[in-house]
């Protein structure tokens, strides 16, 4: 008996952290809307995949398939993070983030490293073999929002001394900021602070520490934008790309081409023509191009609604959660999906920079796919409120 003891009240634990519909719980209609935006999202995804990728990946694997079968890969993996992570206690979170902080930092040095890591188009973003490729960055957003909001709650009373909140919640992001700025990749960088200055916001932190770490911000981004020769490029591309149509404007201009081609309701599904060589990162960061040329403004219009129709069920989630953690990881969680998708958005219609960032849901890729998917599940939770 002295062995089975606790051997039953390890698997009595391990039942109440992994189970969303336990006693006093109930699911709400966030919970079903946010679930249901995400889920056509991510099929619509494989499809626009699919369509996007089809004539490289019948050049350079000899099978059009071959990306969206990897991609459904990705999804499934990325639908059972969803539903092991909306099962997990908030509390469970809140008790290992700091040994979280620690595990993601050592997994964003892997892709600097001359071995591990893996170098495509100049950049170290990735470590991993073969297909299998994992991009810390996408976890270290989750992690320092998840961080965020712990700290902001469990220092609520003390959320205007900067030496308890603002000093370690900048510490952490500095060291973040720093290794995401050696792989280079300032666009994730520029995003981390933003969803950090809206949580600190709605945290409570006062406006003139966040006026100063606003200046702070927009200065660092102004240092490395304008201090790198190809960044400077970039941004002169931005308002004129027309000045180097073949070099740093192609992408901006071929995928105006394609929205501008789609017109109302497109050429139809698998008709594009700028994914035949002509628009780079067709699948990934540009995909958005290629649902405005093959499904038209009517496309565009669906995606943009069903994003902003996950924000507005997102913030009415931390407007109606039961605690001050799960109302501070609803805002972030929000924030990150709705912001990354207006960043990606803009750089591919010509309002923003081109940043790399990819459309959250639609766009090919497996470690976006997976801890984006995961932060939905945190969201569920907080949705799935008590009763």
């Amino acid at each position: 008996m002295a062995v089975v003891a606790p051997v039953r009240t390890r698997r009595a634990v391990l039942g109440r952290l992994l189970t969303s519909r336990a006693p006093g719980r109930t699911r709400t209609t966030e919970y079903y809307a946010i679930f249901g935006i995400v889920m056509v999202l991510g099929l619509f995804g494989l499809l626009m995949v699919l369509s996007a990728s089809s004539v490289t990946a019948l050049y350079e694997h000899g099978n059009s398939w071959y990306e969206v079968i990897r991609q459904s890969g990705w999804f499934m993996m990325a639908m059972v993070a969803l539903w092991v992570v909306q099962r997990i206690d908030l509390s469970l979170l809140s008790r290992h983030i700091n040994r979280a902080v620690v595990a993601t930092m050592a997994l964003m040095v892997l892709p600097l490293l001359p071995v591990i890591g893996i170098s495509v188009n100049g950049a170290r973003r990735w470590f991993g073999y073969s297909w299998v490729r994992i991009q810390p960055s996408e976890i270290a957003k989750l992690v320092m929002i998840v961080f965020a909001a712990d700290l902001l709650t469990r220092r609520a009373n003390r959320v205007h001394d900067w030496q308890q909140v603002l000093l370690p919640v900048m510490a952490v992001f500095g060291v973040f900021a720093l290794l995401l700025m050696a792989e280079p990749n300032l666009g994730t960088t520029m995003v981390l602070a933003s969803i950090l200055l809206v949580m600190m916001f709605v945290g409570g932190v006062t406006w003139r520490p966040l006026a100063s770490i606003t200046a702070l911000f927009v200065g660092a981004a102004a240092l490395f934008a304008f201090a790198v020769p190809w960044r400077m490029r970039r941004l002169v591309s931005y308002t004129d790309p027309w000045n180097d149509p073949s070099g740093i404007g192609l992408q901006s201009i071929q995928s105006r081409i394609g929205i501008a081609t789609g017109g109302l309701r497109g050429v139809g599904l698998g008709g594009s023509r700028v994914k035949w060589w002509f628009l780079p990162e067709a699948d990934t960061d540009f995909i958005f191009a290629i649902v405005g040329e093959e499904l038209g403004l009517i496309g565009c219009v669906m995606v943009v609604a069903l994003l902003l129709g996950l924000g507005y069920f997102g913030i009415r989630t931390a407007m109606r959660a039961t605690d001050r953690f799960g109302m501070l990881l609803a805002v972030g969680i929000t924030t990150w999906i709705v912001l990354q998708a207006f960043v990606n958005i803009g750089a591919v219609v010509g309002a923003l920079p081109i940043t790399g960032v990819p459309l959250p849901f639609v766009s090919a890729g497996g470690s976006s796919l997976i801890f984006t998917m995961a932060g939905v599940g945190i969201l569920l939770r907080v949705a799935n409120r008590d009763s």
